[in-house]
C-alpha cells in the first residue's frame, strides 16, 4: 500500500485553473500507476486521468481531454493534475489513487487519498 495526500483544491470561477497535487509515501512510488478520479454529489466516482509508471503513457476521460494534464515527479513522489478552462460541471471531490496496473478502472486502484474539493462557480 501507499499513502496518498491530495492538495490544491478550492473555489475558482468558470474558465479558471487549478493545479492539484498528490504526495505519496510508504512504498516505492515509481512502482505504481497513478490516477485521478472525481465524485460529484449524488453521482458515481468517475475516472479523470491516469499516468503510467514512468509517465510515458497518459489517458484521459473525454471530459478532461484538452483541458486537464496529468504528470508525475517520481523523484519527489508526487503526481499532479493541471486543470484549465474549468467548468461548473467539474465541481467534485477529486481523489488521487495508486494501482499496480495501467488502467482506468477504479476498482483496480488499491490506494486512495482522502480527496480535495474543487468548486467551480459560474
Amino acid at each position: 500500500q501507499v499513502q496518498l495526500v491530495e492538495s490544491g483544491g478550492g473555489l475558482v470561477q468558470a474558465g479558471g485553473s487549478l493545479r492539484l497535487s498528490c504526495a505519496a509515501s510508504g512504498r516505492t512510488f515509481s512502482w505504481f500507476t497513478m490516477g485521478w478520479f472525481r465524485q460529484a454529489p449524488g453521482k458515481e466516482r468517475e475516472f479523470v486521468a491516469a499516468i503510467s509508471l514512468t509517465g510515458t503513457n497518459t489517458q484521459y476521460a473525454d471530459s478532461a481531454k484538452g483541458r486537464f494534464t496529468i504528470s508525475r515527479d517520481n523523484a519527489k513522489n508526487m503526481v499532479f493534475l493541471q486543470m484549465n478552462n474549468l467548468k461548473p460541471e467539474d465541481t467534485a471531490v477529486y481523489y488521487c489513487a495508486a494501482g499496480s496496473r495501467y488502467t482506468i478502472v477504479a476498482s483496480d486502484f488499491a490506494s486512495w487519498g482522502q480527496g480535495t474539493q474543487v468548486t467551480v462557480s459560474s
